[in-house]
């Protein structure tokens, strides 16, 4: 059940990151979701890191849209470039 509600919520934050940030970002639901999910390993990440969340507490809704942001930002970047 716990991976059914990864993705959901994945999906969830991938939508609003897309919302968020401007300009156009060619996703399909699969890419929304993966980029929801790595979105909020990234925040997990820089939260562990940075000492806001102690290990195995998962990142909150706004940490992973912030994430999720920052991962949008730099496949903005690396694509750009290629």
């Amino acid at each position: 059940m716990d991976i059914i509600i990864m993705i959901i919520v994945g999906f969830i934050v991938g939508l609003i990151a897309r919302a968020i940030m401007p300009g156009d970002q060619p996703m399909g639901i699969i890419l929304t979701t993966i980029l929801g999910i790595v979105g909020a390993v990234v925040a997990g990440f820089l939260g562990r890191t940075l000492g806001w969340y102690a290990p195995g507490e998962p990142a909150g809704w706004i940490a992973s849209v912030v994430g999720a942001i920052i991962v949008l930002f730099v496949v903005g970047l690396v694509r750009r470039r290629a």
